[in-house]
């Protein structure tokens, strides 16, 4: 009897191990803080929405996910006095973005202005501490890990009705919340890093959070596939489109000091 014990345990642990979620769908909610600078207009700095929530849908199996937007009701315009018009532009609305784990590719579909565009790249990994904490979210135990991300954002200003952009340096702080109950690399931001899937997510100290609101086990396995409808450009290739439309868009409104387009 002594000697059957071990084995009963190593066949429940091994049973454990096959029951462990490998496919499913997650909703998340997205808050944005927004990051606004209206100079000497103190009456336009007030009308302006400080957050934005978003939801977004990250369907995953097959060791592949696809993040895409959760369509809802438009509350990218409102209406403030004099007819102004406030434009809400959220970072990656109507993005499609697939991730393929075992060849660490990520294809992302990107809009801008009606046009879109397929950017391939390869999933740059950071280097994460992990930590001794732990949450429960959803009924999953959570461990928090750290990593720190070096790049670039925009930042955009308007001053006496002209709009000004700037790329800023942008050292972000990254805190992620995975579970190993769910061991898919997934999640939202920083695909293809972590050891399970991440249902929390805090980069830069609240400027944007990201928290799972509920989990499936069932995927349409079929949907998760390369997006195809754009024009394929590299990263650096994209980035240039985008200054050139921004530009093209910064003169179109010159003159006008009613419309002002707020992004992250």
């Amino acid at each position: 009897m002594r000697q059957l014990l071990p084995v009963c345990l190593a066949l429940l642990s091994l049973n454990s191990l096959q029951a462990q979620q490998k496919e499913g769908r997650v909703v998340y909610e997205r808050t944005i803080q927004m990051q606004v600078n209206v100079n000497d207009n103190d009456a336009v700095s007030q009308m302006l929405p400080r957050t934005r929530t978003d939801k977004f849908e990250l369907i995953f199996g097959n060791n592949q996910s696809l993040w895409k937007h959760i369509d809802e009701d438009d509350n990218n315009e409102e209406s403030g006095e004099g007819g102004m018009q406030i434009r809400m532009v959220g970072p990656g609305q109507n993005d499609v973005v697939f991730y393929d784990f075992n060849n660490a590719r990520v294809i992302e579909q990107r809009e801008m202005f009606d046009k879109k565009f397929i950017v391939g790249d390869s999933i740059r990994k950071l280097s994460w501490k992990l930590g001794g904490e732990t949450q429960t979210i959803l009924g999953h135990v959570c461990q928090k890990a750290t990593a720190q991300r070096i790049g670039q954002r925009m930042q955009m200003t308007m001053d006496n009705g002209k709009m000004e952009r700037k790329e800023i340096n942008d050292t972000s702080t990254i805190v992620a919340w995975f579970t190993s109950d769910i061991p898919v690399p997934a999640g939202p931001e920083v695909q293809g890093q972590l050891p399970g899937l991440i249902l929390a997510l805090d980069l830069s100290n609240g400027r944007m959070i990201y928290k799972a609101l509920e989990i499936s086990p069932k995927a349409d396995l079929a949907s998760i596939k390369e997006p195809n409808k754009g024009k394929k450009v590299t990263p650096s290739e994209f980035t240039q489109e985008r200054d050139k439309m921004l530009d093209e868009m910064q003169r179109n409104n010159q003159g006008s000091g009613n419309r002002i387009i707020i992004r992250n």
